[in-house]
């Protein structure tokens, strides 16, 4: 035994090994080892001169820790470091979160008339997530529908033609659904034939495309007829479930998990390829 070691010690603190310097991000899920608490970072402030994360467990409640020593990630120890800084330009054949070659040094382009269209907000934050770089660099812009039930007379409102395309992402586009005769009506429409392409991918709703082994769980929650889809979600999670904030905050969740289009369903990242080549290839 050696007694230079004896007395007063840190035991979140590793005694040999060199751990892996992770630095923090938010929606990253730790637990930390002393308290056993388990949560996703929410915000990452200094107080007292040293960094703290609050992490947020699954029933919604906060705890905040000292950045340091003590946290395991995926299962794995590792040392919690400060956000890292903000990187400057990315080397030439860096890769964007939709795994295209990132363009460097060129401005985000002037709006082109030609739109994305999606069917709600979440849609929308999570196109961006993936294919913003993109979709600047092309000048193509992403609008949130608010549901596809007057789709018909937004596009008779849009006016789409050559120069002006009009590529539309829809929930739930399933054969016998609504949705599909919602999309051939509107495809059967003056103008619409070369200049509108409606696609979909097949879940009830946007959130389903994000893989479940992303979240950690083996797949989706089935939710009962009658009830909420996003609210049965957030309860078979148990998380906050009651407001229009709680849902909210669970999809900010839920978004920070994606980090790239490998946390998508294939089923989704074809459909909005698609839609970006109709827009963009002349």
């Amino acid at each position: 035994m050696s007694y230079q070691n004896w007395g007063p010690q840190d035991l979140s603190a590793p005694a040999a090994k060199q751990l892996p310097e992770v630095p923090v991000e938010r929606g990253m899920v730790l637990e930390e080892v002393q308290t056993g608490w388990v949560g996703a970072v929410t915000r990452v402030e200094k107080s007292g001169g040293m960094h703290v994360v609050a992490l947020e467990d699954r029933r919604g409640k906060s705890r905040s820790f000292q950045l340091g020593f003590g946290f395991l990630l995926d299962g794995q120890p590792i040392r919690l470091m400060p956000p890292a800084p903000r990187k400057s330009p990315a080397p030439a054949g860096a890769r964007t979160a939709s795994g295209s070659v990132r363009v460097e040094g060129q401005r985000a382009q002037v709006a082109k008339a030609s739109r994305i269209w999606v069917e709600g907000k979440h849609d929308a934050e999570l196109v961006e997530r993936v294919w913003g770089d993109d979709l600047r660099v092309e000048g193509i812009v992403v609008e949130p529908l608010h549901g596809i039930d007057d789709l018909a007379g937004a596009v008779a409102a849009f006016r789409p033609g050559p120069g002006r395309r009009l590529g539309v992402l829809v929930d739930h586009l399933v054969p016998d659904s609504k949705e599909s005769r919602i999309a051939d009506a509107v495809m059967a429409s003056p103008g619409a034939a070369g200049n509108v392409l409606i696609v979909g991918h097949p879940y009830v709703d946007v959130w389903q495309a994000i893989r479940p082994a992303v979240l950690g769980i083996d797949k989706w929650p089935v939710i009962p007829r009658g009830m909420d889809w996003k609210t049965g979600i957030l309860r078979a999670f148990g998380w906050p479930h009651s407001t229009k904030e709680d849902i909210g905050l669970g999809w900010q969740k839920l978004l920070g998990a994606v980090r790239s289009y490998a946390d998508l369903e294939p089923s989704l990242l074809g459909r909005v390829e698609e839609v970006i080549d109709f827009l963009t290839v002349p």
